[in-house]
């Protein structure tokens, strides 16, 4: 009786770690076009532990999967500035800004109208 007890809760413990591994959250993210969604979408997924990211281009949202134990949503935020995107919380620096593409360039509000 004690070896099946032990094993059904091991059994029970196993199967809560695994379950709570992958985390799903959104996070708005700047941006205006393709070029931009396979940008944003490339640093979110080169970020360890970041297993899915899908950006919509209509409502700016990213969706992720990723592993909470490697990661959090403030360091793929930063990952996401460093390759030149606003999120909510995170400014992208001037200089990871100016070096995306020209048609890319989401704080004009000429080229922002262009996509529209």
């Amino acid at each position: 009786m004690k070896k099946l007890t032990l094993i059904i809760t091991l059994l029970i413990t196993t199967i809560t770690f695994a379950q709570n591994k992958n985390a799903k959250a959104t996070i708005e993210v700047d941006g205006v076009c393709g070029m931009c969604k396979e940008r944003i979408e490339k640093a979110a997924i080169r970020t360890k532990g970041v297993k899915s990211a899908v950006w919509s281009i209509e409502t700016h949202e990213l969706k992720l999967i990723y592993d909470e134990r490697k990661t959090d949503l403030n360091t793929i935020s930063k990952s996401i500035a460093n390759a030149g995107h606003d999120t909510k919380d995170i400014k992208a620096p001037q200089e990871a800004y100016d070096a995306i593409h020209h048609c890319c360039k989401y704080r004009d509000e000429e080229v922002v109208d262009d996509h529209d």
